[in-house]
């Protein structure tokens, strides 16, 4: 092995080796076991909430091929109709060209090439995190084999009613000319005005004023609204108003969702452009007129002084034409929520078009009842109350897209409108006995991407042919997703594979928290926080990172706040990690927390981390490589230490699987890390040297440690590997044949067993023994720290008050005891037995003492100790002095104010332990 770790020289080579040998296959023995990977967009790049939640995955993948399961993970990736078509077009803009230019049949052309060269884009990042799916079982939401299963969803459920056609209000980007849905609607507080605006009544008795954020789509309202139960206005009910700049005569209607405590108390209703009024204009019946075109522009249904106007124009004239009419009564400022499209930036238009909708009710049933019978489980329980909440409120899906790219809808339209639908056209004219002569043209819309990813469990399983792979791995095991798409995918889904197979599409659900920076704000390219997990594993130097994040910003200012920021934040650019440092941060930082913010210094730790193990692994190679590691035979003859290690790693195991059992990952992180770093690397190595390095030593003595330590990291490279696994199989193919394995050429890690339970190696009275030592040792040592001892002055050492059990433990363990705390002797006082003057550690009832005489100069010592609490007096008067003025106190944020009594706490810790030890040398 290399004397120092460089993840760099063995990850793309591990990783190509793994992938030849076909080890990420399925096994076909044992259990199934399976994870549908949810589908990235075929546009995107892994960003840190991917590599997160296939850390996860993996790691669950690799750990349970490990135990023997037949293990699938299924990958793929979706078509994302209108991030696609976006990247498409605009590198058709950039060379003068529209899609419109080319034609439908040559840009969808263009959109395969497009993917067909930069769609991989993703999934190569994948492979750099390590992820093992089955490559070869890689799909495509818009494959032959899943457009089939699309079309054949579309027209089962066309033909039992539950999909129709009809004019409702959905999202329209104007600048996309397409309905979205609400996942794609970007809701954010904004700075606008309310409008209060006078309408007169029709019998010229009076006005009503309505308050509105949106003046101009009152040349679409068809009502003014009231509460009953509002004395103001109960007898205006049933009146007209003559809605100004219009010849239109409007009812006032009563509501119970109209508010009595915002604006007057009056709500002007426009159906179709408002959810909210569109539901009241269907319980009152009212006209729903639409006055706005497929771009936001004023249509021909309103008056004619504004058509062809942009509605935010519009607007402007409105309330101009309004106000010289003296029909405004005033205009306040407003904070109001926005929606923009998260493509465009476009402020969504509510519109009235004609779509193609599932009626959902009956499919949801069946969905709520899996979860509610425990069939499906949320992990964290908590999100189960989410999914209720959104399942009992279900709203019909509208599923029809106006673009160019995606699934287009199996339905065709004769010349007098007829709708007709099918899995093609000859099907249709079939089925409905048309001549050839009717002339038939296919709908131009396209399905919703998520209409394709709900049927992702059992389409990529085959459906709708009846497969081996549906029968073994539908349901999958669980899926790991982010809560913001519980209702827009994994509703859909439990809701589709139900209908369609009868089964649930998985037992559990994993819901993952969302990653923040390191102070709890969403990572956004307009924040400049954010993070490329490849930079991660590679570095990045700082002025290339500074070129990334303020790439494409079209505001200087903004640019060169986010430069200032990183250059503050990573002055020196960012460090390369390696895969398995930033693997080990996820799984270490994986609660049940909704949100994680990420430290960057958690994987400067865990890169720390992954060299103790390569160093400790060194440790044990050139200890044994050479020698009899007991692996051909030969009397094992094992120490205290040896059945301690043994003992404990096999308690850890049991917690691993535990914590992984019960999606724990940041635990079973914790027991790895406390097993390797202090239990194996901290102690166990320095408690093989007595052995290894004791000349007295017979050969079954060194064999049996010699194996112990071949065999412990052996096995706790199996441990980690599920997290961490480029360290693992390169240390692994170093130790494996020490431990007797004879090597294939194509071996790997991956491909052995998990740690196996052996309950008769847990003793735990070797345990409290070795536990009893480690006190002992760590007393000795802190009292060499605290009176400033040097580390290699050989001791004289008292015990005091020692049982027969600490008695015993001497003798069994003084090898030990003498070769860790560089002790000269080991001496029992009889009860009774004054001690001379002494530093003292306690473990358990017994006394460690160290007499101090000649061991310290003692008025030298005491000079050190007063200079050094001198400093500390000073140091706790300036804090304190801070904490005390009032208007540090006021001004200072919050994070500095903590940071000073932080301090403070820990200079009085200092004095305390200062203090402690002069009067203990005092006394000598």
């Amino acid at each position: 092995m290399e004397k120092t770790f460089d993840p760099q020289s063995i990850e793309q080579t591990c990783y190509q080796r793994w992938e030849n040998s076909g080890h990420f296959a399925a096994s076909g023995k044992g259990d199934p076991y399976c994870i549908l990977l949810p589908p990235p967009n075929v546009t995107g790049s892994l960003h840190m909430g991917h590599a997160f939640q296939h850390t996860i995955m993996d790691a669950l993948i690799r750990y349970k091929r490990m135990k023997g399961n037949n293990t699938l993970w299924q990958v793929g990736t979706d078509h994302a109709g209108i991030a696609t078509q976006m990247v498409v077009e605009r590198q058709l803009n950039a060379q003068g060209q529209t899609r419109h230019d080319l034609g439908r049949d040559d840009f969808v052309k263009k959109i395969w090439e497009w993917k067909a060269h930069s769609g991989g884009t993703i999934t190569g990042q994948m492979r750099r995190l390590g992820t093992s799916p089955d490559w070869s079982r890689e799909v495509f939401t818009m494959d032959d084999n899943l457009s089939e299963a699309v079309t054949e969803v579309f027209v089962k459920l066309h033909e039992e009613g539950l999909i129709y056609r009809g004019k409702r209000l959905v999202n329209w980007d104007p600048v996309l000319h397409t309905a979205v849905s609400d996942l794609e609607v970007v809701n954010e507080e904004e700075s606008g005005h309310l409008w209060h605006m006078r309408y007169p009544l029709a019998d010229g008795s009076g006005h009503l004023v309505v308050a509105t954020t949106r003046p101009e789509t009152m040349l679409g309202d068809t009502a003014v609204a009231v509460h009953p139960d509002d004395e103001r206005y109960r007898s205006l009910i049933g009146k007209e108003i003559k809605l100004p700049l219009s010849d239109r005569l409007i009812p006032i209607i009563a509501d119970d969702y109209v508010d009595l405590e915002f604006g007057t108390g009056c709500v002007k209703i426009t159906p179709a452009h408002d959810f909210n009024d569109y539901e009241m204009g269907k319980r009152h019946s009212l006209p729903m007129i639409n006055i706005f075109t497929a771009d936001a522009k004023v249509n021909d249904d309103a008056p004619e002084a504004y058509r062809g106007m942009d509605r935010f124009d519009a607007r402007k004239q409105i309330v101009a034409d309004l106000d010289a009419l003296g029909l405004i009564e005033k205009i306040d400022d407003h904070k109001l929520k926005v929606p923009r499209g998260d493509r465009t930036g476009a402020v969504i238009e509510p519109y009235l078009t004609d779509q193609w909708y599932v009626a959902v009710e009956s499919l949801a049933k069946p969905a709520i009842e899996a979860v509610e019978s425990g069939e499906i489980r949320f992990v964290p329980e908590n999100w189960n109350k989410t999914y209720y909440q959104w399942m009992h409120n279900i709203q019909d899906w509208c599923i029809s897209r106006q673009l160019w790219w995606g699934h287009r809808i199996p339905a065709w339209y004769d010349n007098n409108g007829n709708v007709y639908v099918g899995r093609t056209e000859s099907e249709v004219r079939e089925k409905q006995g048309l001549a050839n002569d009717v002339v038939l043209h296919q709908d131009e819309d396209v399905l919703d991407t998520w209409f394709s990813s709900a049927l992702w469990p059992f389409a990529t399983m085959g459906w709708p042919k009846q497969t081996p792979e549906l029968e073994t791995f539908l349901p999958s095991s669980v899926l790991v997703t982010g809560f913001d798409i519980i209702f827009f995918w994994v509703a859909r889904m439990i809701m589709m594979t139900k209908k369609f197979t009868g089964q649930i599409p998985f037992k559990d659900i994993y819901i993952t928290g969302l990653i923040r920076d390191e102070n709890g704000d969403k990572m956004s390219k307009s924040k400049g926080n954010v993070l490329d997990p490849i930079d991660l594993i590679d570095g990045i130097e700082l002025e290339t990172l500074v070129e990334k994040r303020t790439a494409g910003m079209m505001q200087p200012q903004m640019a060169e706040k986010i430069a200032k920021r990183t250059r503050k934040q990573f002055p020196e650019g960012i460090n390369a990690y390696g895969t398995d440092a930033l693997r080990f941060t996820f799984a270490a930082m994986a609660s049940t927390s909704r949100d994680i913010n990420f430290d960057m210094a958690r994987v400067e730790g865990y890169r720390n981390f992954c060299n103790k193990i390569w160093n400790a692994s060194r440790f044990v190679l050139m200890n044994t490589q050479d020698a009899d590691t007991g692996a051909k035979g030969g009397e094992l003859q094992l120490s205290v230490a040896d059945k301690w290690i043994l003992a404990t790693l096999q308690k850890t195991r049991a917690d691993i699987e535990t914590a992984l059992a019960d999606y724990r990952f940041d635990i079973a992180a914790q027991h790895m890390y406390e097993f390797t770093w202090n239990q194996f690397c901290d102690w166990y190595l320095e408690l093989t040297k007595p052995v290894l390095n004791n000349e007295d030593a017979t050969d079954a003595q060194k064999r049996g440690t010699r194996h112990t330590l071949v065999n412990v990291l052996e096995q706790l490279m199996r441990l980690l590997h599920p997290f961490m696994p480029f360290i693992t199989d390169t240390i692994w193919q170093q130790v494996a044949p020490l431990c007797g394995h004879a090597l294939e050429a194509d071996a790997t890690i991956m491909g052995q067993p998990f740690v196996e339970e052996v309950p008769e190696l847990i003793d735990e009275e070797i345990i409290a023994d070795i536990d009893w030592l480690k006190k002992c040792i760590v007393g000795v040592r802190n009292i060499r720290g605290e009176m400033d001892i040097s580390p290699n002055k050989p001791l004289n050492v008292l015990f005091k008050n020692a049982s027969a059990s600490d008695q015993r433990r001497t003798q069994d363990m003084q090898v030990f005891l003498t070769r860790l705390g560089k002790l000269e002797s080991i001496t029992q006082l009889a009860d009774g037995e004054e001690a001379p003057p002494s530093a003292t550690a306690i473990v358990g009832d017994m006394e460690v003492l160290i007499p101090m005489a000649g061991l310290i100069d003692k008025d030298a010592e005491l000079a050190r100790i007063d200079k050094a609490l001198d400093k500390l007096s000073k140091d706790i008067q300036r804090v304190e002095g801070k904490l005390a003025n009032e208007k540090f106190v006021a001004n200072a944020p919050d994070a500095v104010i903590a940071k000073e009594r932080a301090k403070s706490e820990d200079f009085q810790s200092q004095q305390r332990t200062l203090m402690a030890q002069r009067e203990t040398i005092a006394s000598l």
